[in-house]
């Protein structure tokens, strides 16, 4: 028999097919759906206040008799205010009604009603505007209680989202199934589903509703730590190739410089993962510059030497044009065959490439998503390596692990991430942090200026690349756009004023609508000094190496977020020269300005990375989506760290017991941690 909860919403009483559309905005499609759309805040109007108590500008809940008649008043064509002043033993407050003439004939001199709204102070008088209402003896509907605040969209009221979550519950309450199991429950101490889904919208007050958001909360993030839990142990008990040890000082060796501890510990870890017999699963997390491809490319040697071929899949073609370069400086004395298969590749390469992949006539292949596609095969795969791994969902990754049998898997993130955070976004992978940065990589000097220190800016840019440096400009867009915040600066207009302002200078601007071969070649002009400076979106964020660039200038900088900052300020300092980031921002919003602040003070990516994730959260985070975790529905994995721990704890203790969570009482958390796969498989790493 079919579920209750899976109602299309527009089938509730008051929603119809206009309203179910812009539920549908904000993802709810099913009662269900609705009933885990949690209140983003709560008023609480359980309590009333003597009006002569109350302060200005506060919202206030008073209980006051209505001391003369509601007057209608025209004060022009389109406007009419119901006027009428209320009181109780305390004092007295002036009630105005906006464009609600019916409001006159709902209330009457002498009538105790409970309002709620914003007290406003006029000297000594005081006033409230359009606040909500009801008698004094029918007190529950929007007074004398906790009234929950839901997100809306356009075409949706707050009266709506109550009266349509009251009648789901009313329904559906019963069906709610109960997830954790009755061991977790009771030896964590959380509430039961059906009160914990009361009491998270209509709290009867707020000891229960804490009750509710600990249960709720723990709910969550135990799911997650179970479906990651899964994974790992799946991946833990694969098969995989088992390689032999072998003496990595010939390679070593080979290096016009000393690897770092880090290094070394991060290549030792994934030696031990690929001789255990054991498919390796390994994250290898740095700041930027810390040296990852180095790391990477010693692998591939090992793999080389073991008889295996590797593959290296880099996000956009731009970096993968620069790690075959990097790759090649590494392993082209080896005698190691290289090649690139990229969208851009022309037929006839493809053709040729793919052959020589399935011959197994190469020995790395470095490419985009075209590594994966249908008609690509590999001899021989034994290393699979993504970089950037949070811009690749699982699918994708997955299919090129295919490709293979059982292939070695190692990760590359230059997004530093608190560590916490990392075990539960990478939680099906081992862990290896580069955490030292390699000899001669420069501390960047960045600044936070405003548009006052433009005529300085641009003499600074003058002076740097009179000495031979080149220069970096970021912009938030990449045309002008009328709908956007006047100010903003976008890369094309940007680019062409710079041009005006230095007619002698080669000015170039890379964004991503342009074709790909015309970015490249841009990009390749900049990496060979033809173009002095170069005017960008963030299409340069992550990975590009051009030595020779020594500042990077961020406009709008308050728009982008810290990690991103951080990854913008590391495409400078890469080689020899003194390097400066200069952030120009005009806000004078406090948390634009504290994280400004915090790029000023600090070149530590984990330190960018932590107070980021205090100040934004984790969903603007990683950028639009590209963080790998399920949308939280309560959980804050910021400030529920010490819930999170303890639900990793339950998920591990359970899943030892229970690993495929077979038994009938773990039924209904199988199905849970099913449907979170089934719903995130683009981004569930």
């Amino acid at each position: 028999m079919a579920s209750y909860l899976d109602t299309d919403v527009r089938y509730l009483k008051g929603i119809g097919e206009k309203k179910a559309q812009a539920l549908n905005k904000l993802g709810i499609f099913k009662v269900c759906d609705l009933l885990s759309c949690f209140p983003r805040k709560y008023e609480d109007r359980s309590s009333f206040t003597p009006i002569a108590l109350t302060h200005d500008g506060e919202n206030a809940c008073i209980q006051a008799v209505v001391a003369d008649s509601p007057r209608l008043v025209r004060v022009r064509k389109g406007v009419e205010l119901v006027k009428f002043r209320a009181v109780d033993d305390s004092g007295t407050v002036d009630i105005t009604f906006f464009n609600a003439p019916y409001v006159k004939d709902q209330l009457r001199r002498g009538q105790c009603c409970n309002f709620y709204g914003r007290i406003t102070f006029l000297g000594s008088h005081r006033s409230m505007t359009n606040p909500v209402f009801e008698d004094e003896n029918t007190p529950g509907g929007v007074t004398g209680r906790i009234i929950p605040v839901y997100r809306l969209t356009s075409g949706l009221s707050q009266r709506l989202m109550m009266s349509a979550v009251r009648q789901s519950l009313d329904a559906a309450g019963d069906e709610l199934p109960e997830v954790l199991p009755e061991e977790v429950r009771e030896k964590y101490r959380l509430a039961q589903t059906g009160f914990a889904y009361e009491n998270i919208h209509f709290p009867r007050d707020f000891e229960a509703l804490e009750l509710a958001r600990r249960r709720l909360i723990f709910e969550e993030l135990f799911l997650l730590a179970c479906a990651l839990g899964k994974m790992r142990d799946s991946h833990g008990r694969a098969e995989g190739i088992r390689l032999e040890n072998t003496d990595m000082s010939e390679f070593f060796s080979s290096l016009p410089f000393s690897p770092t501890s880090a290094q070394l510990r991060a290549v030792s870890d994934a030696m031990a993962d690929m001789q255990s017999g054991r498919v390796m699963n390994r994250l290898v997390q740095g700041d930027v510059g810390s040296g990852k491809t180095l790391v990477a490319a010693a692998l591939v040697w090992y793999a080389w030497k073991n008889g295996l071929m590797s593959a290296f899949m880099a996000p956009t073609e731009i970096l993968a044009e620069q790690h075959l370069a990097t790759f090649r400086s590494f392993l082209d004395p080896f005698g190691i065959r290289i090649a690139k298969l990229t969208g851009s590749s022309t037929a006839k390469e493809k053709r040729e490439i793919k052959a020589r992949l399935a011959s197994g006539e190469l020995d790395l292949i470095i490419g985009t998503h075209a590594l994966f596609s249908d008609d690509t095969e590999y001899a021989g795969l034994g290393l699979v390596i993504t970089d950037e791994q949070h811009r690749f969902g699982v699918n994708q990754r997955s299919s090129l692990i295919s490709k293979g049998d059982s292939p070695h898997v190692l990760v590359m993130s230059a997004t530093p991430i608190p560590r916490t955070l990392a075990l539960i976004i990478y939680g099906d992978l081992d862990i290896s942090v580069i955490d030292e940065l390699p000899p001669g990589r420069q501390k960047v000097d960045t600044f936070a200026v405003n548009e006052s220190y433009r005529a300085r800016l641009n003499a600074f840019i003058r002076r740097l690349v009179s000495e031979g440096r080149q220069v970096f400009v970021v912009c938030p867009m990449i045309e002008e756009n009328e709908e956007l915040p006047e100010g903003l600066k976008s890369a094309e207009e940007h680019a062409e004023a710079l041009s005006r302002l230095f007619p002698d200078l080669k000015v170039g601007c890379v964004h991503s609508r342009l074709k790909p071969k015309v970015k490249n070649e841009l990009m390749q002009s900049f990496v060979k000094g033809d173009i002095h400076i170069l005017v960008s979106t963030t299409v340069i964020e992550v990975g590009v190496d051009v030595p020779n660039a020594a500042l990077m200038i961020i406009e709008n900088a308050d728009r982008f977020g810290l990690s991103q900052l951080h990854q913008l300020r590391g495409r400078v300092g890469r080689g020899r020269h003194k390097s400066y980031c200069v952030l120009v921002s005009d806000t004078d919003n406090e948390i634009s300005e504290a994280r400004l602040k915090i790029m000023t003070s600090t070149n530590d990516g984990f330190k960018v990375s932590e107070e980021d994730l205090k100040l934004r959260g984790p969903g603007d985070f990683f950028g639009s989506r590209q963080h790998g975790l399920p949308e939280m529905h309560v959980a804050d994995l910021c400030t529920d760290m010490n819930v999170l721990q303890t639900a990793q704890t339950a998920a591990k203790e359970l899943l030892e017991s229970d690993p495929d969570l077979c038994k009938p009482e773990h039924e209904a958390l199988r199905k849970a941690v099913e449907k979170l796969f089934e719903l995130n498989a683009d981004t569930l790493n």
